[in-house]
């Protein structure tokens, strides 16, 4: 069956859009890893203010959506995992954002609600009977 040009465009941008949210979270889950708390601190104030746990904890989740939300669909093995991925990826982002909100970080929150907005894409695009 040919595919239809809008179907290619579609699917097209869900790639870009997987291939972009995990070039960050990879990004991330790097500096989290590699670089010290007064360097992340510079970056992310919240760094300085908590456990070196939890950044390591944070950059761990972060390294498993970014393979998450791309090798599932690329090697196409269970790429339902990407799904779930996606819905793993909003539930952070929410959970990020309160973090946020009540350290009184307000300003911080857009690119959690931009990571979720796309995520959200993602799961539309790749779920149901006619997925991407």
């Amino acid at each position: 069956m040919k595919k239809s040009a809008s179907f290619k465009l579609i699917n097209t941008a869900l790639w870009v859009a997987q291939s972009l949210l995990a070039i960050c979270l990879a990004w991330s889950s790097y500096m989290k890893l590699s670089q010290p708390v007064e360097r992340l601190s510079s970056m992310w104030s919240w760094t300085a203010e908590v456990s070196p746990l939890l950044i390591t904890f944070t950059a761990i989740v972060d390294l498993c959506a970014a393979l998450g939300l791309t090798l599932p669909s690329l090697l196409h093995i269970q790429p339902r995992l990407t799904l779930i991925s996606a819905v793993g990826l909003i539930l952070l982002m929410i959970c990020a954002s309160v973090f946020h909100i009540l350290r009184g970080e307000t300003a911080e929150i857009g690119p959690n609600i931009i990571f979720a907005m796309i995520a959200v894409f993602i799961i539309w695009g790749r779920s149901g009977k006619d997925r991407y």
